[in-house]
């Protein structure tokens, strides 16, 4: 079983940076693509920036030139750099990962428990 565990939420002034890490453990998988969701209060998830194995990422464009997500393959870790900061980017960040293991014919999916991102005006 893969488990995912963010860090790197907290409170923060408007215009300011924050960097959100997520590492993956477990045993005999292989993850695909990595991936950063926020759930504004009484809303559904959703997708922040995305990145695959191979480096390709996609943001959404409200976020788009202000984060940037990367990760490190051979630690199994993905973040999220948070430049910029606005008062409506105040949600839970959830870390996502797809994943690959040798149990299993088809990907599967695990989420992280969420940090509170809080941007103060």
């Amino acid at each position: 079983q893969v488990q995912v565990v963010e860090s790197g939420g907290g409170l923060v002034q408007a215009g300011g940076s924050l960097r959100l890490s997520c590492v993956a453990s477990g045993s005999s998988f292989r993850l695909s693509v990595m991936g950063w969701y926020r759930q504004f209060t009484g809303n559904q998830r959703e997708l922040v920036a995305a990145i695959s194995s191979g480096g390709s990422t996609n943001y959404a464009d409200s976020v788009n030139g202000r984060f940037t997500i990367s990760r490190d393959n051979a630690k199994n870790t993905v973040d999220l750099q948070m430049n910029s900061l606005k008062p409506e980017d105040t949600a839970v960040y959830y870390c996502h990962a797809d994943y690959l293991t040798p149990l299993v014919d088809r990907p599967l999916e695990v989420w992280g428990q969420g940090t509170l991102v809080t941007v103060s005006s």
